[in-house]
């Protein structure tokens, strides 16, 4: 299987899909980034969601925590629930994201990798309370990690991306209808990251 890599060691190679994704390396500073990581691994309410996975239930090798407006859809449980409030950071950096992205996004999924063992498996974010075409902003603090991407009808079709600190990213298009991503396990060591990914929830 070809693995094409999108992004050099530092900054942004030849190939990266336009239509699909938008990459902005350095929203924050590193300073800033190791500031926010520090700020939500400590206060965030962080927990651990049973999911259904073919026919099993599989405890998520990762941490979770669910922002919004309002009483809304849980994406991390599919179903309705009252969400935590917004706080002044996590709506500092929506502020930042929405100038960008050009979408007032009025929920927030958290999620803490604490090292290599922590993941999240094949999956696309279709799920009807996101629309058809949703546009899903991300932005990571911390450890590096690779966003790995493949086409679901031609898995020959896949791209890995470094996903730095302090990054955003941007998914568009119909990158959840044809394509699906992960976050995979490392046998490196790996130190802790939160990823926010803002949402549109209908």
């Amino acid at each position: 299987m070809e693995q094409l890599s999108m992004f050099k060691e530092a900054g942004q190679s030849p190939g990266l899909p336009e239509e699909l994704l938008e990459y902005h390396p350095g929203l924050f500073t590193e300073n800033e980034s190791g500031i926010l990581l520090n700020h939500f691994i400590a206060n965030s309410p962080w927990k651990q969601k049973i999911v259904r996975m073919y026919d099993k239930e599989v405890i998520t090798p990762r941490w979770t925590a669910w922002y919004a407006d309002g009483e809304t859809y849980d994406y991390t449980s599919l179903r309705r629930s009252a969400p935590n409030l917004w706080t002044p950071e996590l709506q500092m950096i929506r502020n930042k994201v929405e100038a960008i992205a050009g979408i007032r996004f009025n929920s927030v999924l958290l999620n803490y990798y604490r090292d290599g063992n922590d993941s999240v498996a094949w999956h696309s974010d279709n799920e009807k309370a996101l629309g058809t075409h949703p546009v899903i902003a991300s932005v990571s603090f911390g450890q590096v990690r690779c966003f790995d991407i493949r086409n679901k009808a031609d898995h020959s079709q896949k791209y890995s991306i470094r996903l730095e600190s302090g990054a955003l990213m941007i998914m568009k298009g119909d990158l959840q209808q044809n394509w699906e991503h992960r976050i995979a396990k490392s046998t490196h060591p790996m130190k802790a990251r939160v990823n926010l990914t803002f949402r549109v929830v209908i």
